[in-house]
């Protein structure tokens, strides 16, 4: 009988330790698991949530779109404040929910359609080589026309001056465009003021302002920018960018 008792003893204790040693084993690989989750996960810090509150920035953007255009705007309006607080909502929107490839062969996936596209206070209009399919785009056109009346602001880059002069929002206005498109955009839009692209390469009037496009799309968002918030902020961005490593780079 002490025999059977002992070996029952034995038994459970046996099994209890093995209980006690899978479950520490389980709670070892939880930890590592969400230890590696916590190490590998990238997104949640880099998403910035849509605040009511904040300046809604609205990057349009279409098949064939220069990448540059799109990215110089963001890059400049995404900056937080020194201190590091989000200043805009910055956000993509293309005619549907599906990826745009752009010239440079890059997919970008827009965060809002033309449906669904939240009330704005500046619209970017960037170009494309071959504004052709855009130009005779009625979705876009309107797009533009409807969003223009609702903005503060309403800048245009390159040859993006073709989609303003077709929607017809910046008749009387001043506007320039690509370095050698200028004599074609003031015989196809003869009510814009069409600057002097090879002298001009940025230019505001009112709401309205454009540049040369590509990397002097920076420019016009730099100056909206600092029309916004201020000359320290705008400061601040163009050290955050070390955009004067890149206007000093021969030296």
């Amino acid at each position: 009988m002490r025999k059977f008792t002992i070996i029952t003893i034995l038994i459970f204790t046996t099994i209890f330790l093995s209980c006690n040693s899978d479950k520490s084993k389980i709670k070892a690989v939880e930890q590592n698991s969400n230890q590696t989750e916590k190490e590998t996960d990238t997104l949640t810090k880099h998403l910035k949530p849509f605040k009511a509150e904040l300046p809604t920035i609205g990057l349009l953007m279409y098949n064939g779109v220069l990448q540059s255009e799109v990215i110089a705007t963001s890059d400049v309006f995404a900056k937080p404040t020194e201190d590091g607080k989000q200043t805009f909502n910055v956000i993509t929107i293309a005619e549907t929910e599906k990826p745009i490839t752009t010239e440079e062969g890059m997919h970008f996936i827009p965060d809002y359609t033309f449906e669904n596209c939240p009330k704005l206070t500046a619209l970017f209009v960037p170009s494309a080589y071959d504004m052709y399919a855009q130009v005779h785009n009625d979705q876009i056109v309107n797009f533009i026309k409807e969003k223009n009346k609702e903005t503060k602001y309403t800048v245009s880059n390159c040859a993006g001056a073709q989609l303003i002069g077709e929607s017809g929002i910046a008749d009387g206005h001043k506007i320039v465009t690509w370095i050698g498109g200028g004599e074609q955009l003031q015989k196809d839009y003869p009510n814009l003021k069409v600057q002097n692209d090879r002298l001009v390469t940025f230019v505001e009037d009112g709401k309205f302002s454009s540049s040369n496009g590509n990397l002097a799309s920076y420019i016009s968002a730099l100056n909206l920018v600092e029309k916004m918030t201020s000359p320290e902020h705008r400061k601040f961005v163009e050290s955050y960018l070390y955009l004067d490593r890149l206007q000093n780079w021969n030296k």
